[in-house]
């Protein structure tokens, strides 16, 4: 397994983020054209959208959170040559939970299911986090 193989999971989440900011202009759009919500009335904030788009709108926002640290850890685990299949393992383990999180935020909306995918990802995280620190500090860089 080459290192670089993180990029893989990697791609997958920068895919999500992208085709979640389309598919919000794409309804955003629709939506204005339809009269569903009228240009004057989200010209200073986000409370107008009609539900659907602010679903859509809000799983695209919440792709740049907690991802962030994701992108972060796997630059620093790929400059570090810290990158192993545990973490590659966890590395699709945190997309594929970030996936599940953007697809009940489109669809049901189920809070509690929500809740237990983004808290899941965030430990799958954190447990990255925890052994890229763990290896930089007994092996070294």
């Amino acid at each position: 397994m080459t290192q670089w193989a993180l990029l893989y999971p990697v791609l997958v989440q920068v895919a999500l983020t992208f085709a979640l900011l389309f598919w919000m202009e794409v309804a955003r759009v629709r939506a204005v054209q339809e009269g569903r919500v009228r240009m004057g009335d989200i010209a200073l904030g986000q409370s107008a959208w009609p539900e659907r788009e602010m679903l859509i709108a809000n799983s695209f926002h919440n792709q740049l959170q907690l991802p962030v640290l994701f992108y972060a850890l796997a630059a620093f685990a790929l400059l570090a040559a810290k990158v192993n299949g545990l973490m590659l393992l966890l590395a699709w383990a945190f997309v594929a939970l970030r996936l599940a999180h953007a697809w009940v935020h489109v669809t049901s909306n189920r809070v509690p299911a929500r809740l237990m995918l983004f808290v899941s990802g965030a430990v799958v995280l954190l447990v990255m986090w925890a052994l890229f620190a763990l290896r930089l500090l007994f092996e070294g860089v």
